[in-house]
């Protein structure tokens, strides 16, 4: 048993009247013990759900994310036009909406806007369809490398950064999830965390307001000002069409969010989300919008890509970066790009790193 945790987790699992926040410094200490399990499992359990309960502070995410930053995987920086977008999406996955970040990190690569994005396998408490089934149907397996990864983002423009092969300290962690049967914080962190050692915008999903103030928080303790706000599809990072999209943007001198209230009318996108009904219909229906064809997933990528090849700097505004997200998928360049990951990836032979 660890004294030193024990008392970390005397803090925040006291009553509602003597429990303490934590430092950053403290944070991060208690993240760095349930990470390389210095803490017992009966510890980390314990401070997984008292943290849920008490909630965490913006400073606490702060410090969870430099251990993180000491402990975890980083893709090096690369040379580029625009700045590499970071994608930060609930690792426990989709179980009612369509997932379209496949296609928007397509389309962003396709002009220039490199993207990571991160998760694991099937996670609780949802146990949703995560991302990288959807890319392993749409033919791209990232079980390689770190090193592979970066070689693959150098020449695409696209990394995934897959917890079981490259993250292991923290993937060690998921089993608690499920026997907690609750999202603990580190699920919060994981929305704002960015595997990446160069400046990165970071995109994180939310859904209650509450999580969006924990994020500006973290973010200004942590010095980070290129960053903006979802409150996505089941926390995604997808704009929804049934309903205004509610988006923050992170101010360049730290000030307050730049509030947006966009609505998919007012550009003649106005349609349903895309259900999520199984694995196979998913493939055909990101595949078909690959190959242009004019069904509902396409009215939702446009809207989707449009907005993030505006956020990253390829089109000069909203109307001008839909008009680019049509034209890279009715021309054929977002499939392109996806034929070429297909082939960097499968230069590989999938090694664990």
């Amino acid at each position: 048993m660890s004294d030193a945790f024990r008392e970390l987790l005397q803090k925040v699992g006291s009553g509602s009247h003597t429990r303490k926040d934590l430092t950053r410094w403290e944070a991060a200490e208690a993240t760095r013990m349930m990470l390389t399990q210095e803490a017992t499992p009966a510890q980390i359990g314990a401070f997984m759900i008292a943290h849920r309960i008490k909630r965490p502070t913006g400073e606490e995410l702060a410090g969870i994310l430099d251990a993180y930053d000491q402990l975890g995987p980083k893709l090096q920086p690369i040379a580029s036009t625009h700045p590499v977008t970071v994608l930060g999406i609930p690792y426990d996955g989709r179980s009612r909406t369509a997932p379209l970040s496949p296609i928007t990190a397509l389309l962003l690569a396709a002009a220039d806007c490199p993207v990571i994005l991160h998760g694991g396998d099937r996670m609780p408490t949802k146990h949703g369809i995560p991302l990288i089934e959807v890319w392993h149907g749409l033919g791209v397996n990232w079980a390689l490398s770190l090193d592979q990864v970066q070689t693959v983002l150098e020449q695409t423009g696209l990394g995934f950064v897959y917890l079981p092969y490259h993250f292991s300290l923290a993937q060690g962690l998921v089993a608690y999830r499920d026997q907690i049967g609750k999202r603990p914080p580190l699920a919060t962190v994981e929305l704002i965390w960015s595997p990446y050692a160069g400046k990165a915008q970071v995109i994180a999903g939310f859904v209650h307001p509450p999580t969006e103030t924990m994020f500006t928080e973290a973010f200004a303790r942590r010095g980070v000002s290129q960053f903006a706000t979802v409150k996505g599809l089941e926390g995604s990072c997808d704009l929804p069409r049934d309903r205004t999209a509610i988006i923050g943007l992170g101010q360049p001198d730290g000030s307050a969010l730049e509030r947006l209230l966009l609505s998919c009318r007012d550009y003649d996108l106005a349609g349903k989300d895309v259900p999520l009904t199984s694995m196979t219909q998913l493939v055909e229906d990101i595949q078909a919008v690959l190959q242009g064809k004019a069904i509902e997933m396409m009215q939702s990528a446009i809207w989707n890509g449009g907005f993030y090849l505006w956020r990253c700097g390829a089109s000069s505004d909203l109307q001008s970066g839909l008009a680019q997200a049509e034209m890279l998928l009715t021309s054929g360049q977002a499939q392109a790009k996806l034929q070429q990951l297909k082939a960097a990836v499968s230069a590989f032979v999938a090694v664990p790193s």
